[in-house]
């Protein structure tokens, strides 16, 4: 079907957003074009801001408003112990646990020789000086169990070590309300592997 051209041109952009199908973009597109024009404006006004004034923060390269982001501000937080992730999505997701009472260090992706992505294309050197500093006793390295998150998490074990730093990992295995007969092998391998004292 042919659209008014700047609905077209709506439903385009909608469409190269990630997660975001010819289908889910027509309904974006619709829903915006009944929303109120005070509503769309702040929509735009939202997404105009949040490139304009949000950066890395200095320390964490967690996104920010300001030079240190909000966690690094925080001085309740443990120093002491830095979470390593890829990204701040994974920082989201470790901060909405209520568990985690440390710093954190987002590294901006993950090594992918494949790919073109070397160490010192992720804020790998910014940690290793951030643990040389001497109050860090544990890096914990929360990545993803995939092939990069594994190669990066074998490297940056193989430089933090050497500083006299606990290198951990997060634990993996079953999650919880799932059944053994529905889990792939290595993640049972890996729950039995890294099973814990009740």
């Amino acid at each position: 079907m042919r659209y008014a051209r700047p609905l077209a041109q709506l439903i385009e952009q909608l469409e190269k957003l990630p997660g975001i199908g010819p289908k889910s973009a027509q309904r974006l597109a619709f829903h915006i074009l009944r929303a109120s024009q005070e509503e769309n404006q702040r929509l735009a006004t939202a997404i105009l801001e949040v490139k304009a004034k949000t950066r890395y923060c200095q320390r964490c390269f967690n996104f920010s408003e300001e030079d240190l982001c909000p966690i690094c501000q925080d001085a309740r937080r443990d120093q002491s112990v830095i979470c390593v992730v890829a990204d701040p999505r994974d920082l989201t997701a470790i901060e909405n646990s209520g568990e985690f009472r440390g710093v954190y260090h987002v590294l901006q992706g993950l090594l992918s020789p494949i790919e073109g992505v070397l160490p010192d294309q992720l804020r790998v050197r910014e940690l290793i000086e951030r643990v040389k500093s001497g109050t860090v006793k544990e890096v914990i390295l929360a990545m993803n169990p995939t092939v990069e998150g594994d190669a990066t998490a074998l490297f940056l074990s193989g430089e933090l070590k050497p500083l006299g730093v606990k290198v951990t990992q997060l634990a993996m295995g079953l999650p919880v309300g799932g059944d053994l007969d529905y889990a792939d092998q290595v993640t049972i391998a890996r729950a039995v592997a890294w099973r814990r004292e009740i």
